[in-house]
């Protein structure tokens, strides 16, 4: 393996050794891995008391200067800058996929994070991730500018960015090589200080629903929190948000008035939105492309203002109807495994479960009809600063009221799931991860690697004293965890005519995560058909 070599920052590889090495996108990915991971960062800012937040915004300057790019050339790429706790992902999907309906002659690069399963899904042009070798190829020209431009201006600034940093950077890079005609960039943590809000002037900002999350960066209350998202506000730039509660929402217009935003909207309904069947499931999405109309109208009326179009075009409604994300309320048949059926949404905030539930524990998915009433399995895991008994607690309530909702009174919520899976989010069995898997988890030297999923099971069994025990697993790897799945399977049966079917039905909600998701689309062998 390549460049976690080339960043032990020694002088054992000088610079001539680089530049012989080969290039390939594996190469990427392991000099990618070198760097920092996303959640050391968090860690890393609870231990200086958010005081690492401050010197954010510097260093990605500074970063991209050495890159050979000014933030200004940044408002080249003609900027739609999303944030919000609930929904930036799936906005950010709504507004690619209505550019791309309205404007098919336009390059259109989205970048949004996390992956599931292969880095390169973050950068896509067109709706489609680049390519193993333009990755390899920007990666590498971003990691030889850096290099070779080592001259630091503060001190706080590494000879590297970290993980995400670095991949924003590659992102810019990449949409300016390629002279995309709209960028839709989705915030990573935040907004204020993250790292995609170094563009000074983007066509338009939208702010989705706001939440509780990511307390040690963002603060604890809502207000804190809007203050946090509100930051992507910027002078003579259109800022828009959904309807908020009083005190997240007061604050975001404070952001956007101090901020000298051209205007502040609280988008109005879009007539006709509710009669549209979206291309990605859950009621919750209405509010997502209800934001993501008008923060593509007011982009289109700017920049193609022939076609822009106060009314719902032809186009629009299409784009509404082909948007796509997959991990997120996603329905995925096994294709491998008749019978078997993947339920994967990466909720991972109690209001996002909320809605994971409420689609789940609907007649499109969970409570469909089949003839034979399936084995029902949940796997669940979450991060360790997220509270996951009351997560567990939030997702049984409103399995509860979905049910009596759709009249199903004679099914016992405590019992629907016939058995519950807490694994951890390592890939492999054998304590390995998938290459573009490895930055999403701070390797720990605990004394029980499972505690975080022993706790879960606890709280299960806390929540549902009569829930057999011997129901409730705990196992050390996504590969663990699916292959407890496939032994429910039964196993293919040969029938009368010589073809192969599985009799034994399995329905698998997976939820908690993003990174557990995308690790399941991996070990079960989706891919050809979640992503």
């Amino acid at each position: 393996m390549l460049c976690f070599r080339a960043h032990l920052r020694t002088s054992l590889i000088s610079s001539a050794a680089r530049t012989i090495m080969t290039r390939s996108y594996r190469d990427a990915i392991d000099c990618l891995n070198s760097l920092q991971s996303n959640q050391a960062t968090i860690e890393a800012s609870r231990a200086s008391g958010g005081r690492l937040e401050q010197f954010a915004m510097h260093e990605t300057e500074e970063y991209l200067s050495r890159i050979g790019y000014s933030p200004y050339d940044l408002n080249k790429l003609n900027v739609l800058h999303i944030t919000g706790t609930k929904g930036k992902g799936s906005t950010c999907a709504f507004v690619d996929s209505l550019l791309r309906q309205s404007m098919p002659q336009w390059t259109i690069g989205l970048y949004t994070s996390p992956h599931l399963v292969a880095v390169r899904e973050r950068i896509r042009i067109n709706g489609k991730p680049i390519s193993e070798e333009d990755f390899a190829k920007y990666f590498f020209e971003v990691w030889d500018r850096l290099e070779k431009n080592d001259k630091r201006k503060y001190e706080s600034t590494g000879s590297k960015p970290m993980y995400f940093r670095m991949a924003t950077l590659v992102a810019f890079h990449a949409f300016t090589e390629l002279k995309v005609d709209a960028t839709v960039l989705e915030v990573g943590v935040g907004g204020m200080y993250d790292c995609t809000n170094i563009v000074p002037k983007p066509v338009v900002t939208g702010v989705t629903a706001l939440g509780i999350d990511h307390v040690v960066v963002l603060g604890k209350t809502l207000r804190e929190i809007a203050w946090q998202k509100g930051g992507i506000y910027k002078e003579g730039v259109p800022a828009f948000t959904v309807n908020q509660p009083e005190d997240g929402l007061q604050v975001l217009e404070k952001q956007a008035t101090e901020r000298k935003a051209s205007s502040f909207t609280v988008v109005p309904l879009t007539p006709g939105l509710s009669d549209i069947k979206l291309g990605l499931a859950g009621l919750h999405q209405y509010q997502n492309a209800n934001i993501a109309v008008h923060l593509t109208q007011e982009f289109l009326r700017q920049k193609a203002p022939l076609l822009s179009t106060p009314s719902m075009s032809a186009a629009f409604i299409e784009g509404l109807k082909k948007a796509r994300l997959p991990g997120r309320c996603q329905t995925v048949p096994d294709p491998s495994h008749e019978g078997t059926t993947w339920f994967l949404d990466g909720a991972h905030t109690i209001d996002s479960l909320e809605c994971c539930m409420q689609w789940f524990f609907s007649p499109s998915a969970g409570l469909r009809r089949d003839s034979h009433k399936p084995s029902r399995v949940l796997i669940f895991n979450c991060t360790n600063e997220r509270k996951g008994s009351s997560f567990l607690s939030t997702m049984l309530t409103k399995a509860k009221a979905q049910l009596q909702l759709h009249g199903e009174s004679n099914v016992d919520p405590k019992f629907f799931f016939d058995h519950v899976i807490f694994c951890s989010n390592v890939t492999y069995a054998d304590g390995a991860f998938k290459g573009d898997l490895t930055s999403r988890v701070v390797a720990e030297a605990t004394v029980d690697p499972l505690k975080v999923q022993r706790e879960l099971a606890d709280a299960w069994s806390s929540l549902l004293p009569d829930y057999p025990k011997e129901n409730i697993h705990v196992k050390p790897s996504i590969q663990h965890a699916v292959q407890y799945v496939r032994e429910l399977e039964g196993g293919p049966i040969q029938n009368g005519e010589g073809s192969i079917k599985n009799y034994s039905p399995v329905d698998v909600l997976v939820a908690g995560s993003l990174h557990l998701v995308g690790g399941i689309i991996e070990v079960a062998g989706l891919s050809d058909v979640a992503l």
